[in-house]
C-alpha cells in the first residue's frame, strides 16, 4: 500500500517562503538538497509531529511568478488552537478566504498557493 511522504511547492524566494512558514505555521526545515551548479535548492519542512513533509523547491532560471491557476488546490493543516492561529493569521494579513459555515479558513503564502486551516 501506497503511504503518503510530501507535497511540493515551488517558490521564487526560498529565504521568504520560509520565514513565511516558520512563522505562520511553525514549520521548520528538516531536510535541504542543493543542486551542484546551483540551478535549484530544495528544502523539506516538517511538523515536529508527523512524517509528511512540505517540500519547497527554488529554482534559480525561474524567477518569475509561479502561474497557479485557478487555485482549486491547497494544502490543509489542523490548528492546535484554531482561535489563537486564526487572531494571528489575520494579524498577519494572509488570510485570503473564509467559511464561518464550514469552520475553516485559507490562508496564502508569498507566492499565492492556498492553504486550509482546521479546527
Amino acid at each position: 500500500m501506497y503511504t503518503f511522504n510530501h507535497f511540493n511547492f515551488n517558490v521564487t524566494d526560498l529565504e521568504r517562503s520560509l520565514k513565511f512558514y516558520k512563522e505562520a505555521l511553525g514549520l521548520s526545515p528538516v531536510r535541504r538538497k542543493e543542486a551542484e551548479d546551483g540551478s535549484f535548492v530544495i528544502v523539506y519542512l516538517g511538523d515536529r509531529r508527523t512524517t509528511f513533509r512540505l517540500e519547497l523547491t527554488w529554482l534559480r532560471d525561474h524567477p518569475q511568478k509561479y502561474d497557479l491557476g485557478e487555485c482549486e488546490f491547497h494544502l490543509a493543516l489542523k490548528a492546535p488552537d484554531y482561535q489563537a492561529a486564526y487572531a494571528k493569521h489575520k494579524g498577519m494579513g494572509c488570510v485570503c478566504f473564509e467559511n464561518p459555515a464550514m469552520g475553516i479558513y485559507f490562508i496564502t503564502d508569498p507566492d499565492g498557493y492556498w492553504i486550509e486551516i482546521i479546527p
